[in-house]
């Protein structure tokens, strides 16, 4: 007995020393924000609430310069824009940074953050790249190149802090009338830790950044057999319109697998991977004629902030709910969201927006008929 004991103590002590190796420093406060060229046209509520909860909700230093760009990773990775321009245009965001007098980066992009942690990376092993990308930096700018002592990506930040939002919590990932957790699916962007697994927390094996907020804040992870699956964005399969075939197909796998697990809800931590996964159901269901989720009304997709904000009991609509393909007020209703529907496609001082046009097959709530 004394040596099944020592040995069950051998492998826990084992298993916390590789889990160690799994995760990153990410430090609680001041940050220098830079946000996602696309993420502001898909889900244009989402960075502004990280930023609300950030500063009102947590008290929070974070700082946004309105000169900072594009990371131009899209660009990169479509080989429309050469290594060393996109590394010039990283330069200038760290300047900007250390100018601020910041030293912590905050990523709202995964494609971005892939993109600063190659170009850190290789300017570590060939310093001499980056000592020419710094000269190209202060011919074109008349800027010195700073590294950040950090680079976090912000669902790392919001994985950080889980436990204070958790503590200020107004709903809970619960059923209201049975008290279960709901059933959440957490899909990692691929640029966040399969480039550079180092980088994120858990690593390409084990990332825990999303299913550590979700069951942090009431929730049940479902596992299923292509939980790592790629979502199908892909840009030059995307940006190539006679290959989108191969995008749409990719997250059918996905969906056709996680259907037997009944999933309430799927986080992301991608710009790409949410837009895909909500309006893709969409397209399947308009092509097919087949939904998921619960009663037709599909599944519901959300970004990190969006679920945060859902937690700490923001206004669904001011979160930008009303934005997504799939409807969103079973899961509201699901956890009690307190929401008001005939609000939901109004504007500033109450203006009517219109309302979009029903699908033919995936139910919706609110749009007209």
């Amino acid at each position: 007995m004394e040596n099944n004991g020592q040995e069950l103590c051998d492998q826990k002590t084992g298993k916390r020393r590789i889990w160690k190796e799994y995760q990153k420093e990410i430090p609680d406060d001041r940050y220098f924000y830079v946000r996602s060229c696309i993420r502001q046209t898909f889900f244009p509520a989402s960075e502004q609430m990280f930023l609300k909860i950030l500063r009102d909700d947590l008290g929070k230093d974070i700082y946004e310069n309105p000169h900072h760009t594009t990371c131009s990773g899209i660009g990169y990775h479509s080989d429309v824009i050469p290594l060393e321009t996109s590394m010039t245009i990283v330069a200038r965001q760290f300047a900007l940074m250390a100018e601020a007098g910041y030293e912590n980066l905050a990523v709202s992009c995964i494609t971005s953050f892939g993109l600063y942690s190659e170009f850190l990376e290789t300017w570590k092993h060939y310093p001499q790249v980056r000592e020419r990308i710094a000269d190209h930096l202060r011919k074109a700018t008349g800027r010195e190149l700073v590294l950040p002592k950090c680079v976090a990506h912000a669902s790392d930040i919001v994985y950080r802090l889980k436990d204070e939002i958790a503590a200020r919590a107004k709903y809970r990932l619960v059923d209201k009338d049975t008290g279960e957790p709901l059933r959440v699916v957490e899909h990692i962007g691929c640029h966040y830790a399969k480039m550079f697994p180092s980088k994120g927390v858990g690593g390409a094996e084990y990332p825990c950044v999303l299913s550590g907020m979700a069951e942090t804040w009431g929730g049940q992870i479902v596992d299923y057999p292509e939980r790592r699956h790629c979502c199908g964005f892909g840009f030059r399969q995307y940006l190539v319109r006679a290959n989108r075939g191969y995008c749409v197909s990719n997250t059918k796998k996905k969906f056709d697998s996680m259907e037997p697990y009944h999933p309430d809800v799927i986080i992301t931590n991608c710009p790409g991977c949410p837009y895909f996964m909500d309006r893709w159901q969409y397209v399947i269901s308009e092509m097919e004629g087949k939904t998921y989720g619960r009663n037709g009304y599909g599944i519901p997709v959300l970004t990190y902030e969006e679920l945060a904000g859902l937690v700490l009991g923001y206004d669904p609509w001011d979160l930008g709910l009303q934005t997504h393909q799939v409807t969103v007020e079973p899961l509201l209703d699901r956890m009690g969201v307190e929401y008001d529907p005939k609000a939901k496609f109004k504007g500033l001082e109450g203006k009517d927006l219109g309302h979009p046009e029903a699908p033919t097959y995936l139910k919706v709530c609110g749009c007209g008929l």
